[in-house]
């Protein structure tokens, strides 16, 4: 089964400084059947003025992963980290036992990012914070596994959570397959571009919920980057 969830369709709220998109309930946007998928519970598609941004806020007991669409986002906590993630990379918060942090668009421009957001499979873990590069520009690498919760996802930033974060970048005609496990969950969005996802056309951040067994075959119609979240059921 694949749910396709036009971008047209999903919660909005504009205030001012800050324009969001919920593919999941989340603040004053509810819909009983669009609360979670498997353990992802928040996938928010937000455009942040320039000049703004969250304030210092805090979070405990949940894997949160940014990837930023375009611009870059500003980070600092409470453990003092700090750091500038820009388009096309991706930074992981792991908010473990409680951690305060802001984030800023210290850019000339809008940034444009996917915020998600994945219940961990344990409470009581450190906080920690991390950024890394997503190779977009790299045309011989189709597909990159940006967070992960398994040992064997060499590079991957890591979480604590029974899921993954798979980045893919598809030229025009391009195709790649993809296989979620038995008893996985998988939610996939195109932060630019547009695709067949076996045979069924997705555009650029419209959201495709996936419970199947068999392979995906993502095919790019245009020049497209992707984000897929594959998690426990």
């Amino acid at each position: 089964m694949i749910d396709i969830r036009p971008f047209a369709t999903l919660g909005h709220a504009h205030h001012g400084w800050l324009d969001a998109h919920h593919h999941f309930s989340f603040a004053h946007y509810m819909d009983p059947k669009r609360m979670n998928w498997g353990h992802l519970r928040v996938w928010n598609d937000d455009i942040i003025a320039p000049g703004t941004g969250f304030d210092t806020h805090p979070h405990r007991d949940m894997e949160i992963i940014t990837y930023v669409r375009e611009g870059a986002i500003t980070h600092k906590d409470s453990l003092g980290n700090s750091g500038r993630t820009e388009a096309g990379d991706v930074q992981v918060m792991s908010a473990g036992t409680g951690i305060f942090h802001s984030e800023y668009n210290l850019e000339a421009i809008p940034t444009k990012i996917f915020q998600i957001w994945i219940i961990p499979t344990s409470k009581g873990h450190a906080p920690s914070w991390g950024t890394r590069h997503f190779p977009k520009n790299d045309q011989t690498s189709q597909m990159s596994i940006l967070a992960s919760g398994y040992a064997e996802d060499e590079g991957a930033l890591p979480i604590h959570a029974d899921a993954r974060v798979v980045g893919f970048n598809l030229q025009k005609g391009q195709d790649i397959r993809y296989q979620l496990g038995e008893n996985r969950l998988g939610y996939l969005v195109p932060a630019k571009g547009s695709l067949l996802l076996n045979g069924q056309s997705i555009t650029s951040r419209a959201g495709a919920a996936i419970a199947q067994q068999e392979a995906l075959t993502l095919k790019a119609l245009e020049d497209t980057e992707v984000v897929l979240v594959d998690v426990t059921a």
